[in-house]
C-alpha cells in the first residue's frame, strides 16, 4: 500500500504522515482481516478477528482516521472472538472506498 495516489485531497493529514497512517492499516488488515464485505457502492464491511488490544487498536485508528478524513462515516461492532468495521462515503468520495477496497483486500493477501 505504499502508493499514496488513491487519498483524496480532502484528507487533512500532513503529507509525511500518510505514508504512516497508511502502514497502520495495512499492518492491521494483513494481521487481522477475515472477511471483506461491500453490500452497498457507498459501504465497506471488514471483519477482523479479535484478540488481546485488538479492539483498542480499531477504535484509535478510527478516530485519528475521522479527524483528518471527516468523509469517512466508521462503525465498529465488537463480538465475541471479532470486530466488524463498517466504513461508509458519501457518493462524492466513492471512488475513494473502492480503492480502500482494493487495498484492504490486497493487504490481506
Amino acid at each position: 500500500m505504499s502508493d499514496l495516489a488513491w487519498v483524496p485531497q480532502s484528507c487533512t493529514l500532513p503529507t509525511e504522515e500518510q505514508p504512516l497512517r497508511v502502514a497502520e492499516w495495512e499492518a492491521l488488515f494483513s494481521e487481522r482481516l477475515t472477511s471483506l464485505l461491500r453490500p452497498e457502492p457507498l459501504r465497506l464491511r471488514l471483519n477482523l478477528a479479535g484478540g488481546p488490544g485488538v479492539a483498542a487498536r480499531v477504535l484509535d485508528l478510527v478516530a485519528r482516521e475521522s479527524g483528518c478524513c471527516s468523509f469517512f462515516t466508521f462503525t465498529t461492532t465488537p463480538g465475541e472472538d471479532s470486530i466488524g468495521l463498517d466504513v461508509a462515503v458519501d457518493p462524492a468520495h466513492e471512488a475513494v472506498l473502492d480503492s480502500l477496497a482494493a487495498r484492504t483486500a490486497g493487504a490481506s493477501r
